[in-house]
């Protein structure tokens, strides 16, 4: 069991979840995951290990709540437990030692050029991040980043920081010149977006893929990409490629393959509180949810 020690909202559908994981915690590098499993009847959720502390064990879960899954488990509460969180997975992000990089984060996708930003600032590397959101109110981790180097913050209505979107803001660092290389981190349109512009120019770059995934461990071959016209597992051999050799519309495709089902489920959602309360002498199990993901 891993018990929640805080949860805090960045945003409306989107929460950080700080998690007792002391062995993950330990040895655990920008670009892994986790597969996180609330309880009986849950579906295995991979997500990215958004930061971490080694001394106090614990690590971040940054998620952004879509389907019945995640409300599920943006509900758990300080106190409570997560039933098993498995890793860390997947390859480490190969990391340059010096010169310029450009982070750029699209939504939730945010989350996972934190922990490379840090790295990265940690190295000496001269870091901008990118980030952006629909408005205000959906631009997460911002003090987060400030910290490794420029933010450049982007929103769609102009509310706050850069009116538009971050690829605006990306062709206009990458017409000024001086940067080594770019990580790019979102949604499968902005990520398309971005290699679109860095391809011409020359800039190599790097895309965390998000296709579906079981097991994490290669077994299942759902989380299979397309890249360089061949079949690469991104649990084992990513999540992380080259984008300029990405097929995006293959895992646009894939990706909407069980949107109806998700649908049908979120609407029949009923709460899922499989945690333990670890602040009580009588902790119980709180119950347990059936049904599909």
């Amino acid at each position: 069991m891993h018990r929640v020690l805080t949860n805090e909202q960045l945003s409306p559908n989107v929460y950080r979840l700080v998690v007792e994981a002391p062995r993950i915690a330990q040895i655990r590098k920008p670009g892994q995951f986790v597969i996180v499993y609330l309880g009986p009847g849950s579906e295995r959720i991979p997500l990215t290990i958004a930061d971490g502390d080694a001394e106090a064990g614990t690590i971040s879960l940054v998620i952004q709540a879509v389907g019945k899954s995640t409300f599920d488990l943006v509900e758990v509460q300080p106190g409570e437990s997560i039933a098993g969180i498995a890793g860390p997975l997947g390859k480490p992000t190969e990391l340059p030692e010096s010169g310029r990089v450009v982070c750029v984060g699209g939504g939730v996708g945010t989350a996972v050029i934190l922990p490379i930003a840090q790295e990265l600032a940690r190295r000496g590397v001269e870091v901008t991040s990118i980030i952006g959101g629909r408005s205000r109110e959906w631009v997460i981790l911002e003090p987060d980043l400030a910290k490794c180097g420029e933010v450049v913050t982007c929103t769609d209505d102009g509310s706050y920081g850069r009116p538009g979107f971050v690829t605006e803001a990306l062709k206009d660092a990458i017409d000024a010149g001086g940067i080594d290389e770019i990580f790019a981190v979102g949604p499968v349109p902005m990520m398309r977006a971005v290699v679109g512009l860095t391809k011409p120019a020359g800039v190599p770059t790097t895309v965390s893929l998000n296709p579906i995934m079981v097991d994490g461990t290669g077994m299942c071959g759902g989380c299979r990409v397309s890249i360089d016209g061949e079949t690469r597992y991104a649990c084992v051999e990513g999540p992380e490629f080259d984008g300029f050799s990405v097929d995006f519309n293959e895992l646009a495709d894939r990706l909407s393959t069980y949107r109806p089902f998700e649908q049908a489920a979120l609407e029949r959602r009923q709460a899922c509180k499989v945690g333990l309360r670890t602040d009580t002498p009588d902790a119980q199990p709180a119950g347990t949810a059936g049904g599909a993901r």
